[in-house]
């Protein structure tokens, strides 16, 4: 391996190198704990989680794309409890960072799995903003400014001294607005971007490939959107980022940290290959290594615009 560096600094939490797992494409790492040591990782952002267990949306809830897949699987998970009783203690074996992504339908929602978690010792708390307000017609937190300011207000509020990460959401005019209107509330960090909403149609029934008829977007073909989003949010604030969205390979990672990432995940990549990961990790590092840098971390906002 190439002498660089690896270490990052997200918001208070170091890592031992920038790459991340995001969120609901790792479960809470046993199965990929079969493959690899997960103190390989710098992170783990583990599945999203609500107040209570929850069972998901009906199947059909995930279709193929071109360079991508759609999936609308419903926030399925355990609950904070059981998250903390029994997922936990599993991660806290490893030698890597440990994200809760967390999902309410109310701003008193996110306020107990915060202090819930932040009792639990996690270090860092992601707080998914593209769940449905209930008290404000079922819109998503992501989409207006002074809700997002709202839920993260609350969601600092009771994470103690555990960083707060907010995850912002692609479909909306000006994510710049959303990501200002969370610095405000107190965010720490911002991760971006989150998948954007799509369609498949089966042309022979007429029907929607989805039960739930439209799913999120992830994949390759989402990264030139990802790196716009991050390049444009970090021009906005000053906090850092967690960059997401296409990633497969070192020069993708690289792409995002050049716009303004801190560090970045690595999703549905994984469902390909499980070592999708680590194999960005090294590709970055030889990365680095070949434009004479001592550290990774000077990849970040490197960027040279016209």
């Amino acid at each position: 391996m190439p002498n660089v560096d690896m270490s990052v600094t997200l918001a208070g939490m170091t890592m031992k190198n920038p790459i991340c797992v995001a969120s609901g494409t790792y479960g809470f790492g046993r199965e990929y704990g079969q493959f690899y040591d997960l103190s390989e990782l710098g992170g783990i952002c583990a599945k999203g989680l609500t107040l209570h267990r929850r069972e998901g949306n009906p199947a059909p809830r995930i279709a193929e794309t071109p360079m991508g897949i759609l999936n609308s699987v419903g926030l399925q998970n355990p609950g904070v409890d059981a998250f903390i009783a029994e997922e936990l203690p599993f991660l806290r074996q490893y030698d890597v960072k440990v994200i809760a992504n967390i999902s309410g339908n109310t701003p008193e929602e996110y306020g107990i799995m915060c202090e819930k978690l932040s009792e639990a010792g996690v270090d860092m708390i992601e707080v998914n903003i593209s769940c449905p307000n209930v008290k404000a017609g079922g819109l998503a937190y992501g989409t207006r400014p002074e809700l997002a300011a709202e839920v993260t207000q609350v969601a600092k509020a009771h994470a103690g001294k555990v960083p707060v990460m907010v995850k912002l959401s692609p479909n909306v005019t000006d994510i710049t607005e959303i990501a200002r209107a969370v610095e405000d509330g107190g965010a720490d960090a911002v991760s971006l971007i989150n998948t954007l909403r799509g369609m498949r149609i089966d042309v022979n029934t007429h029907r929607p490939i989805l039960k739930m008829n439209t799913g999120g977007m992830s994949g390759p073909a989402v990264l030139p959107v990802a790196v716009r989003m991050v390049w444009e949010v970090s021009q906005a604030v000053k906090i850092p980022i967690l960059g997401m969205g296409g990633v497969s390979r070192g020069e993708d990672a690289a792409q995002l940290m050049l716009a303004g990432a801190t560090a970045v995940a690595v999703g549905t990549a994984m469902f390909a290959d499980p070592f999708a990961p680590l194999k960005v990790r090294d590709e970055l590092s030889h990365i680095a290594a070949k434009q004479g840098l001592e550290r990774v971390a000077q990849l970040t906002g490197g960027v040279k615009p016209w």
